[in-house]
C-alpha cells in the first residue's frame, strides 16, 4: 500500500511540474524605449560579427524579414526601402533575417549589386537577436525552423524609437518603406 502511494506522489508530482499556468498576457513584442539587444549578428561570413546595440548609436533602422529570397521579401518588401528617396534620412540600415551570413551576403548582391543604398545585410543563424525582441513565430513548416516577424525599427542611441511589427507576423503593410519612412 505505502509503495503505490509513493507512486501517487511521484505522478502527482510529475503533473504538477509538467503543467502550465494558463496565459491571457498579449505577447511582449519590442515597444519604443526598449533597447536594441546586446547580441551578435553575422555580415558576409560566420567571422564577421557585427553588433547592432554597438552599431546604432545615432540614428538608425533596421529592417526585420522572415527568409532571404523569398518572393514578399524580395520582390517589394526591401526594394521598397532599396527605391526610397528618403532612405538617406533613415541613418544606418541592416536588414536582418533568421539565415546564415552567405545567404545574407547574397541576397544583398542581388537586391543592391552595386551598394548604392548602404544597406547591410545581417544574417541571425540561430535566432537569438530575433529572440531578444521577441518577433520570433513558429515556421517550420514552411521555412525550415522558426524565423522572425516582418518588421522595421527606428533606432536613436541604441533604443528603440518606433516599432512597426506586421499583426500576421509576414505581410508587407504596417512595415513597408511608405509608412515607415514617412
Amino acid at each position: 500500500m505505502s509503495h503505490s502511494r509513493g507512486l501517487f506522489r511521484l505522478l502527482s508530482r510529475s503533473t504538477i511540474v509538467a503543467s502550465r499556468p494558463f496565459s491571457t498576457t498579449a505577447p511582449a513584442f519590442v515597444k519604443a524605449g526598449d533597447s536594441i539587444p546586446n547580441v551578435d549578428l553575422v555580415e558576409a561570413s560566420p567571422g564577421n560579427k557585427v553588433n547592432l546595440a554597438k552599431e546604432l548609436q545615432g540614428k538608425g533602422l533596421v529592417i526585420g524579414v522572415p527568409a532571404a529570397f523569398s518572393p514578399a521579401c524580395s520582390a517589394s518588401h526591401i526594394p521598397g526601402y532599396l527605391n526610397s528617396a528618403s532612405l538617406k534620412e533613415a541613418g544606418k540600415v541592416f536588414v536582418v533575417s533568421v539565415n546564415d551570413a552567405f545567404v545574407m551576403k547574397a541576397w544583398g548582391a542581388t537586391l543592391d549589386p552595386q551598394n548604392k543604398s548602404g544597406i547591410r545585410f545581417l544574417g541571425d543563424p540561430d535566432a537569438k537577436f530575433t529572440e531578444a525582441l521577441d518577433l520570433s513565430f513558429e515556421s517550420a513548416s514552411i521555412f525550415g525552423n522558426n524565423r522572425s516577424k516582418r518588421y522595421a525599427l527606428k533606432v536613436e542611441d541604441g533604443k528603440v524609437k518606433e516599432a512597426y511589427v506586421e499583426p500576421d507576423n509576414t505581410g508587407v503593410d504596417v512595415s513597408s518603406a511608405d509608412k515607415v519612412l514617412k
